[in-house]
């Protein structure tokens, strides 16, 4: 690999009819190659250097910082804790993504985002896992517990995979693909295409307009950003006092594109005891068992 991302091959060549100054050329090759980039000949008097353009690797190795957010209360669920500690086939919910970020080789650290109270759920698991571990406090609300992780992210992290500990299911493979996204596009999300009818009612609960299925889609977690970016949006957003439900609509804010990756249905919020009663039968047909 040659600088800026080049390709070179350096060979003789008596025979070059180049005799001036370098000439940047296509090359007349007929060899076929799975790289879609041109590739080019650079000839000097006596010598000829032959190379290509190429995108650089997607994702590199331990180049990924995951922020878990793991400080909710969970209101809706009814127990006697927050509801990403509630025991899921006889371990706590917020374990199992933990689990599959700490596998994955692009991870480079775990911000765990939660009341120091539930720390050592995490802590307990430091030789199972060959990840940095970091705890950060949560916010009030879901930007503040973000803005709180981003503060403990490592400065050379290429990307930031924030994820809702609530959301047990999602897989390494469904990971991998909103990763390679955000590192193409600056900002992606993992979403799935609407099922349901959606429609716009007004203060006094009358329908506005029915707005087309074809173009909704229900965003899920992991969502991924790079760092510098997020940095920005969180400056703006804080600035302007404004609120997000999400973390990619804080780079909407300044404009930035954002992809969505298309996820699974699978990789539901657990919310309510009727989704804590899916997600156990979700993981028995597919014959998942509690992290360990």
């Amino acid at each position: 690999m040659g600088l800026f991302g080049l390709n070179l091959t350096v060979s003789s060549s008596s025979s070059s009819s180049c005799n001036v100054s370098p000439l940047l050329c296509p090359s007349t090759s007929t060899t076929t190659t799975t790289n879609p980039l041109p590739r080019f000949n650079l000839r000097f008097p006596g010598k000829s250097f032959s190379f290509s353009l190429s995108k650089p690797d997607v994702v590199k190795k331990k180049s990924v910082s995951v922020i878990l957010l793991a400080g909710g209360k969970g209101k809706r669920m009814g127990a006697n804790m927050p509801k990403q500690y509630l025991p899921l086939l006889g371990q706590p919910i917020a374990l199992y993504s933990f689990y599959t970020f700490s596998e994955l080789d692009e991870v480079k650290e775990i911000v765990v985002v939660c009341d120091p109270s539930y720390q050592d759920i995490f802590e307990d698991t430091k030789e199972k896992i060959h990840v940095e571990l970091k705890f950060t406090l949560p916010g009030k609300e879901r930007q503040d517990s973000v803005f709180s992780g981003l503060q403990a992210v490592d400065l050379s992290s290429e990307l930031v995979c924030i994820h809702d500990s609530a959301r047990p299911l999602v897989t390494s493979g469904e990971v991998g693909k909103v990763l390679q996204d955000g590192w193409l596009h600056g900002a992606a999300v993992l979403g799935v295409p609407a099922k349901a009818t959606i429609k716009e009612a007004n203060s006094e609960s009358f329908v506005v307009r029915t707005l087309d299925r074809k173009t909704l889609w229900e965003m899920q977690t992991p969502q991924v950003i790079k760092p510098d970016l997020l940095k920005k949006g969180f400056e703006f957003v804080n600035r302007e006092g404004l609120e997000v439900t999400d973390d990619v609509s804080i780079v909407e804010h300044l404009g930035h594109p954002v992809y969505i990756t298309e996820g699974a249905y699978t990789n539901i919020k657990v919310t309510t005891p009727d989704d804590m009663l899916l997600a156990e039968r979700i993981l028995s047909l597919n014959n998942v068992k509690s992290p360990k």
